[in-house]
């Protein structure tokens, strides 16, 4: 029987603590912040939120995620090649710093990975 990246992961609550300490990370990064500023904090909650259900649903998890696309998610948003690069920097610290696996950390950069197309829109 195959386990799911959301069971090696650590289910529900460590994806939940990563995405927690990724997105706090990023806010208060002097380059990625700026995604961030001026808007509410319910606002931030519920893309919070949102990421984490994609994430569960994407590893595996028995999660329904009712949130956009990617492309539709971060259309309009600027995002470039320097801020890509930053984030990923980030997810690796942060997934370091939990103690995500070798193996699960390279299938969570390989997927993340993949969704550059559709983040990336600015040179």
């Amino acid at each position: 029987m195959t386990v799911s990246l959301y069971d090696r992961l650590g289910g529900y609550d460590a994806i939940g603590g990563f995405v927690e300490a990724l997105i706090g990370r990023a806010q208060t990064d002097s380059l990625l912040g700026r995604f961030w500023a001026h808007r509410s904090e319910d606002r931030n909650a519920r893309d919070l939120q949102m990421l984490i259900d994609y994430l569960v649903r994407e590893t595996g998890g028995r999660m329904y995620y009712t949130g956009r696309d990617m492309v539709l998610a971060h259309a309009g948003m600027g995002i470039t090649d320097i801020d890509w690069s930053r984030f990923i920097e980030i997810v690796i610290h942060v997934a370091g710093e939990l103690g995500v696996g070798k193996s699960e950390g390279a299938e969570v950069l390989a997927f993340v990975g993949g969704l550059k197309g559709d983040i990336v829109t600015a040179g």
